[in-house]
């Protein structure tokens, strides 16, 4: 994880025209086999590898063998390529299209999967302050796909918004967890079985005091890793929302 970055901080009008493919080409002087594109694609992988702090221009510069002053003929600074690098992302989480009649849990359990696994993929998505998102068009095909596939649900317009909102909230979270989990597994260099087995003396002292009788009955597997925490939580959100069809539906 990295410190917080926001997109639309930069000049948004430009990147709204690079987004849209409104003067993609730079005004002078393009280095043979530069493309924006490739310059976006760098960058999210630099970003993958080490991390958003490590993408700045003099360091993509290195990275695609060319001078920083290249690259501002393609894109303005970092704030701007963070727009270009969300939208490029958020293109992978275009789905196998939906058998006809699949109905609006699919679509929905369909996003959870491939926001989550989107997140895994991008872990530095979480680093990124999105309250004011600069729309590209994969990021408004994304919402276009899910809300035709939610519309059966006969919700309100702002209702079917804050299902989007609702469901991305929820992954978002999940996603976080899995992250931290694996960031502190890197940096304390110690395992989970290692981490447990030094408070396990401690803990089982405490779980035969009587002080904590329901911790103390619960199952071995309670806190295992064999457990889909982020499934159920996904199904029961689901069932919440079945209750609201159903309702809506009665009335």
């Amino acid at each position: 994880m990295t410190s917080t970055e926001t997109t639309g901080s930069g000049n948004v009008a430009r990147s709204l025209e690079l987004l849209w493919g409104a003067g993609e080409r730079p005004s002078r002087g393009p280095k043979p086999g530069l493309t924006l594109g490739g310059i976006v694609s760098t960058a999210v992988a630099l970003a993958d590898a080490e991390g958003l702090d490590a993408v700045s221009m003099r360091r993509l510069s290195t990275e695609l063998g060319t001078g920083t002053m290249s690259l501002y003929r393609y894109v303005p600074g970092k704030a701007e390529l963070l727009d270009l690098m969300l939208n490029d992302v958020w293109g992978e989480t275009d789905s196998t299209p939906r058998a006809p009649g699949a109905g609006w849990r699919t679509t929905i359990e369909e996003m959870a999967r491939a926001m989550l696994a989107l997140y895994q993929h991008h872990p530095w998505l979480l680093s990124v302050n999105q309250a004011r998102p600069v729309l590209g068009p994969n990021a408004v095909g994304g919402l276009e796909e899910m809300l035709s596939g939610i519309k059966d649900m006969g919700l309100t317009d702002p209702e079917l918004i804050s299902v989007r909102i609702m469901v991305e909230g929820y992954v978002s979270g999940v996603a976080r967890t899995h992250v931290h989990a694996g960031e502190v597994k890197r940096k304390s260099g110690m395992s989970d079985r290692e981490f447990w087995q030094v408070q396990e003396p401690y803990l089982t002292k405490a779980m035969n005091s009587g002080v904590y009788p329901v911790m103390a009955s619960l199952s071995e597997d309670a806190f295992g890793p064999e457990f889909d925490h982020f499934e159920f939580g996904l199904q029961r959100l689901l069932d919440g929302l079945e209750v609201l069809v159903a309702r809506r539906m009665e009335g």
